[in-house]
């Protein structure tokens, strides 16, 4: 683990745009924060994969370039970086209720999870090894935690299926394989478990959401989108990175209707360059990154 250099060079901008609402409960607009995250110059920022928020405020960005996890104070102050040395290709990352932070590695087949100082807590999955077994990945994109701390994993571009484990790390259960009917994928990209116990799985290639209970009961297919990321807030509206509408998206938690979109296609603040995953805080200011763009932008309430 490196800690960051002077805070200077290069401005990672974070920005808003206008809303266009379709429901009467969207929110009517998001305020920018310009200048938030000041980046050193020693460390260009890559194509942006992940994104999270820990119970402090603090940001993490997860980037395909050198000091892969950025940790970010609440006003935007670098405050330490490592992952050089493990991460072969950066890709989803999420802050547990513990504050511990967990990546997903396309690159190396991996899981990691670290305390938030950098240091290696649990691994799953074989070093440099694709596979379909218990104790292996094939390019995992992203993961999620359940109530007794159980953790899914998003398998991902490979192995088209979803993995439940302990808290520890045991297996326990998976399901999926490639297809377009009910559990089934094609590319589940991005997993969460949301405030009533539900997976929440976007199955980006398929164009949709599937929701299931935690046991990987089929529960409900939400259609009409490319969710590339997920996230949910503390009033359990849930957001969709749109990588391929180059857009947020705001939907309601029962019905899966879209009901706000953020952004369109573009490099001008508010604009979007395929966004990839994101994530809320807790004033439900929303955080997104950005593969094409290389840039987080914030979207303030």
């Amino acid at each position: 683990m490196r800690l960051s250099t002077p805070l200077s060079g290069l401005v990672l901008l974070l920005v808003t745009a206008g809303v266009v609402s379709v429901a009467p409960a969207a929110e009517p607009r998001l305020k920018p924060v310009v200048g938030f995250l000041k980046i050193p110059k020693g460390i260009p920022v890559g194509a942006a994969s992940g994104v999270d928020v820990d119970s402090k405020g603090q940001v993490y960005l997860f980037h395909r370039g050198p000091r892969p996890i950025l940790c970010f104070s609440a006003d935007g102050k670098l405050v330490r970086s490592w992952g050089d040395d493990l991460i072969g290709n950066a890709h989803g990352l999420r802050v547990d209720r513990d504050d511990n932070v967990w990546v997903t590695d396309i690159g190396h087949h991996m899981v990691f999870k670290f305390s938030p100082k950098g240091k290696v807590l649990l691994s799953l999955g074989q070093v440099d090894k694709a596979g379909t077994g218990r104790d292996m990945f094939d390019k995992p994109t992203d993961v999620a935690f359940g109530p007794a701390g159980e953790i899914y994993v998003s398998d991902g571009y490979g192995n088209s299926r979803v993995m439940k484990f302990d808290a520890k790390g045991k297996y326990l259960t998976s399901w999926g394989k490639p297809g377009t009917g009910k559990s089934e994928f094609d590319t589940p990209h991005a997993i969460l478990v949301d405030r009533k116990g539900r997976v929440v799985v976007g199955d980006r290639e398929n164009d949709r959401v599937q929701v299931f209970d935690a046991n990987g009961k089929w529960l409900a297919t939400w259609n009409g989108f490319a969710p590339f990321g997920l996230a949910e807030d503390d009033k359990g509206a849930i957001y969709v990175a749109d990588g391929r509408a180059n857009q947020v998206l705001q939907l309601d938690p029962k019905s899966g209707k879209v009901v706000a979109r953020w952004g369109k296609e573009g490099a001008a603040p508010g604009q979007f360059q395929l966004p990839h995953m994101l994530a809320v805080d807790k004033q439900r200011n929303l955080y997104v990154v950005e593969i094409t763009g290389k840039r987080l932008q914030k979207l303030a309430r």
